[in-house]
């Protein structure tokens, strides 16, 4: 079966990928009648050397989004993962030359195609008196004996474009430039990994990968790579390519050691999520530091993929001051990152935390809840959450993405381990201060959030005083944070139709002569009717509110768990004999 692709037509693909960079970009042009992208102001190049790549596409956003002042003069795109027509490279460079620049470098990353057509090209405008020299690139570093095609072209030719389009802009020549790129090419390496292969528009992936499995050493048109390894952490993934990469026992290996100074590359091959690439991006400076590398500069992004592919590769050059200034110098490519001119290695990467502010000292002590039935009441409702993890969860997955009672079994650990540090604060307000920051630091989602909100919310009228009314109201104020900020009412089937069932119970304590147990009795039945009625609710809030009401035949988690704490405290306090 043929993947899904979003195109016009997989024939027009290449063109209309190349048309809509283009149409954004006010900088670029195309050459009319080929799929050639140009800087517009050629004008301004005169008595300059100009600069060519190119390739199939599908390796966006190389190779056209480092066009620009300072990177390449211009690009001539294939169709998908397939060498661009020898009549167009020719155009390319025969419309840069009509513009007055003083010679051509084609820059060719090294497949069997590009080499020739980029070649033929060359002999051509060559025989038209056009100066054109030609550098292929292969920083492949998968390969540990030589193969008679060389080395494979890979990430590290973006930062060849970088350097020679540095040197063009300076006015250096052509014979320099290209003599100057052939040994700054050497000196880098790439290693590519995926977890499965892309596709091609109108065709099938190009191999398949069992779900324990990673490709290494692969290229960048879903051809398969060396090796098939088992699927690992992130951290050793990272070390075995940067083993790979940098062992001497490797024919194509970067001379990398201890007290090098590099230029790291981590490119997403296409289908990596951001949050995947940072991890990866994190194990590779922390390795490569900690053998003792010197990072001075990290480029981290998609910088030439390979269609969708899910896989990351890791590049290194090693750089000198000389040619750091070349790799810092200005360029006006849209791809190419906002890198920060100074070295990665040495830098303070954290901040000090601001210190807590000073607790106030007990103004009044908790009156009838002595500081070992708190812990008590705080252990049994971690218990009761535990307990519920699978059940909510099961709740959830009807309309949110399934993990409420993960959510609430890890606020649960975290008091648990909180209470193992010390005993709790006896000041009601304090208690309640305290465990609103644990939980809005560790439970996570929006329901830390919320009972974040409502906690710190229901300590401010405790400050004053702890007795009935003064509980009524700290409800009563937990209640409205969590509506002015959660934007949820009662009705919305979410936690606070539990909570606001109970609140609506808990405003009898504000009467004279209220009896505890009587009220809260009352509050707990009527948030544990109020959590099974959210099953006839249509969603007014949350996640749930973009699920069909028709599939939601189940109590809102949220619901259920707020009406088990507040069932679990009652208990508490009855067992106790408050």
């Amino acid at each position: 079966m043929n993947s899904k692709k979003l195109v016009n037509t997989v024939a027009d693909c290449a063109d209309d990928a190349l048309a809509g960079l283009v149409a954004c970009n006010p900088n670029l042009q195309l050459l009319q009648g080929h799929r050639v992208a140009l800087r517009s102001d050629l004008d301004s190049l005169k008595g300059r050397v100009a600069l060519l790549s190119g390739g199939g596409s599908g390796h966006e956003p190389a190779h056209a989004g480092f066009i620009g002042k300072g990177m390449l003069t211009g690009v001539i795109a294939g169709a998908v993962f397939t060498s661009p027509a020898v009549g167009s490279i020719l155009a390319a460079i025969r419309a840069v030359a009509q513009a007055g620049t003083v010679g051509t470098l084609l820059i060719v990353k090294n497949y069997t195609g590009d080499r020739l057509n980029f070649g033929l090209a060359r002999e051509q405008a060559q025989a038209e008196g056009i100066p054109v020299e030609m550098v292929v690139i292969g920083d492949d570093s998968a390969f540990t004996v030589l193969k008679k095609a060389g080395r494979r072209g890979l990430c590290g030719t973006v930062l060849i474009h970088k350097v020679a389009g540095a040197l063009a802009e300076a006015g250096v020549g052509l014979e320099e430039i290209t003599n100057r790129v052939n040994v700054v090419a050497k000196a880098m390496g790439t290693l590519g990994v995926s977890l499965s292969s892309c596709s091609v528009p109108g065709s099938r992936p190009t191999f398949e990968l069992s779900q324990d499995e990673v490709e290494l050493g692969l290229g960048i048109h879903g051809e398969a790579g060396v090796c098939r390894i088992k699927m690992a952490s992130a951290n050793e993934i990272v070390t075995l390519m940067l083993d790979h990469m940098t062992a001497s026992s490797n024919v194509s290996h970067v001379p990398v050691q201890s007290g090098s100074s590099v230029v790291l590359m981590v490119n997403n091959l296409g289908g990596l999520s951001f949050l995947e690439v940072g991890i990866i991006a994190d194990a590779a400076v922390r390795t490569l530091e900690s053998r003792g590398v010197k990072i001075a500069r990290a480029l981290v992004g998609t910088f030439m993929s390979a269609l969708e592919m899910p896989g990351i590769s890791l590049t290194l050059l090693l750089v000198d001051e000389p040619l750091l200034k070349l790799i810092d110098a200005e360029t006006t490519a849209s791809a190419w990152p906002n890198v920060a001119k100074v070295s990665v290695t040495g830098q303070k990467r954290t901040r000090a935390a601001p210190a807590e502010p000073l607790e106030a000292p007990n103004s009044t002590v908790a009156e009838g809840l002595a500081l070992k039935r708190v812990v008590l009441v705080m252990e049994r409702v971690c218990t009761t959450l535990l307990g519920l993890e699978e059940h909510l969860n099961a709740l959830d997955r009807a309309a949110g993405d399934g993990d409420c009672g993960t959510t609430h079994s890890r606020a649960a650990r975290a008091i648990q381990g909180w209470l193992k540090e010390g005993p709790p604060p006896a000041s009601p307000a304090q208690l309640l201060s305290r465990l609103s920051l644990l939980l809005l630091e560790k439970m996570g989602g929006s329901s830390g959030a919320l009972y974040g909100l409502f906690l710190t919310a229901a300590a401010q009228p405790l400050k004053a005083k702890t007795d009935l009314p003064a509980w009524s109201a700290a409800m009563d104020a937990g209640l409205e944070a969590m509506q002015k900020y959660g934007k949820a009412a009662p009705g919305d089937r979410t936690m606070l139709d539990s909570l606001w069932a109970a609140g609506q119970e808990l405003q009898a304590w504000k009467n004279p002569g209220a009896n505890l147990f009587q009220v809260l009795t009352k509050a707990v039945q009527s948030a544990e009717a109020a959590a099974q009625a959210t099953k006839n609710m249509e969603a007014g809030a949350g996640r749930a509110s973009y699920i069909s009401s028709a599939k939601l035949d189940q109590p809102d988690p949220g619901a259920v768990a707020a009406a088990a704490i507040l069932r679990t405290i009652l208990e508490v306090l009855q067992s106790q004999g408050v």
